[in-house]
């Protein structure tokens, strides 16, 4: 049975992102609408990394082989890499990891005890050779563009530092709405260092050490599991399930002694003498392709209003009112909202609301609200804003350029035209002014509804108002003049 929120039917449902086989298999294209979604993650990621301290740099996604014999990767992680290309004498390689860059931009100059910790970030390229019976929507790929950072810092400072990443990605799971289904402080298998994993006992026990002292700092349940640690070292795992109950680590949080060794890091400490570092690994929502993946099945395609593509949709009834609708988009535009206009050649209002129903903020504009410059703001769920008070959502300094919200509403009647069911919903008139149709389709068939039944805020009106005044006025006349017929035919007759 298919999940009911799979990344990749909701993915081309809302053309977020596609495939093709020219480009190859596990490497997606990502879609205007998908680009936008990706766009606020980084750009949220980036104010999260700058408020913690991080440096963001850009390193290439090319490395010549020498590189990554340095880093280990070459012995150790070579049947995940693409084969190397010869360039003239030179052979390089797409990188399957951005920790070598990091550690030569460290490399870069001498470095003093007093700049540590030095913290530097990136949102870079990466590429992986998997298996094509492993590839599958966004959440395994071949071309990843990984949430990296990458924290240099001394021995005593290794635990706070690690206990601070894992904090990071804790809020940024909070923020985005994502639970993590377990923590696990994944080791090296047993009999399998040497091959893959580097065999050096005392830089294992010494991370493994440091690590349970930072989950057990932060609180949180965990297990060990063997066989799941990166080949130079130990590291926490954050584990999160899919739609269909699959499993897949979506964060990290490692403590390295290995690298800093290979590349020969240095700085000079207090005493003047020169000491290594230790270089902290942390990914905060690991690769913006599998972040995706989740955020789509979290939310169901339905993103928090910061994450949608399209914020806010605007519905002329008719295609003589797209001017309002048009200005209002503009308006909104200058103010940063994601808005764009649904016009009638979409379709019939009904069908432009049902395909909206991702979009947090919808606006229907109508002859009313044309005449009052105004707007009726909707939920996506169907709600109206401010449905038990009359409120007003200003995107202009002055009166002539307020969005109003809706005054008053049937919220069952409301719950339905949510649900894609079109048809107007009941408003209260402005205090002075009469009633009047509302430009809404199918308002004919409310009008004796209304009479029966009506809307509380119309029904209860004050002794003093003077359109329910005018309106006994009008009833006690028609009941008059029909009195009158009456009585003349009854007359008529009698002379007969």
């Amino acid at each position: 049975m298919e999940p009911a929120y799979d990344h990749r039917r909701l993915g081309r449902e809302l053309e977020l992102f596609g495939t093709d086989p020219l480009m190859g298999a596990g490497l997606p294209y990502w879609l205007p609408d998908g680009a936008v979604v990706r766009h606020a993650l980084e750009e949220y990621l980036r104010d999260v990394e700058r408020s913690a301290g991080y440096r963001h740099v850009y390193s290439p996604v090319l490395g010549k082989r020498e590189l990554y014999e340095i880093s280990g990767h070459w012995e150790h992680y070579r049947d995940d890499m693409f084969p190397p290309m010869e360039v003239g004498a030179e052979e390089v390689v797409l990188r399957p990891s951005l920790c070598p860059h990091h550690a030569l931009i460290y490399r870069a100059r001498a470095r003093s005890y007093r700049e540590l910790p030095l913290r530097i970030a990136e949102l870079g390229a990466m590429y992986r050779a998997e298996l094509s019976g492993v590839l599958g929507g966004l959440t395994r790929v071949r071309g990843i563009q990984l949430n990296d950072g990458h924290v240099f810092c001394t021995g005593e400072q290794a635990v706070d530092e690690a206990g601070a990443a894992l904090e990071m990605i804790r809020r940024a799971y909070a923020d985005l709405g994502i639970s993590a289904a377990r923590y696990r402080l994944s080791l090296p298998g047993a009999g399998d260092k040497g091959g893959k994993y580097v065999d050096d006992e005392r830089l294992w026990r010494r991370a493994t050490a440091l690590l349970r002292d930072v989950l057990d700092a932060a609180g949180v349940a965990y297990e060990a599991v063997e066989g799941e640690a990166a080949f130079y070292g130990p590291k926490v795992d954050v584990q999160v399930v899919d739609a269909a109950g699959r499993e897949a680590t979506l964060s990290t949080v490692q403590i390295d002694f290995y690298q800093p060794e290979r590349f020969g890091l240095q700085y000079v400490g207090a005493d003047g003498g020169k000491h290594r570092p230790v270089m902290v690994h942390r990914s905060v929502i690991g690769s913006a392709e599998r972040a995706v993946a989740q955020l789509i099945e979290v939310h169901g395609g339905a993103f928090p209003v910061w994450l949608a593509p399209v914020q806010l949709v605007v519905m002329p009834v008719v295609e003589a009112q797209r001017g309002w609708a048009e200005e209002v988009v503009r308006r909104a535009l200058g103010r940063g909202v994601r808005a764009e206009v649904a016009g009638a050649e979409q379709g019939s209002l009904g069908a432009r609301i049902r395909a909206a129903r991702y979009v947090p903020y919808q606006v229907v504009v109508g002859e009313r609200e044309v005449q009052d410059e105004a707007v009726s703001l909707r939920l996506r769920d169907g709600r109206r804003w401010g449905a038990s008070a009359r409120t007003t959502w200003w995107t202009g300094s002055s009166p002539g350029s307020r969005l109003a919200a809706p005054r008053c509403g049937n919220p069952r009647r409301v719950a339905r035209v949510g649900r894609g069911r079109t048809g107007p919903v009941r408003r209260a008139p402005r205090e002075g002014a009469p009633r009047e149709r509302s430009a809404h389709p199918g308002d004919h068939r409310l009008r004796h509804r209304r009479r029966r039944r009506p809307c509380p805020a119309v029904r209860r009106t004050a002794p003093g108002d003077r359109p329910a005044r005018r309106h006994l006025r009008r009833r006690e006349h028609r009941r008059g003049r029909r009195r009158t017929e009456h009585a003349h035919r009854a007359g008529a007759g009698g002379r007969r």
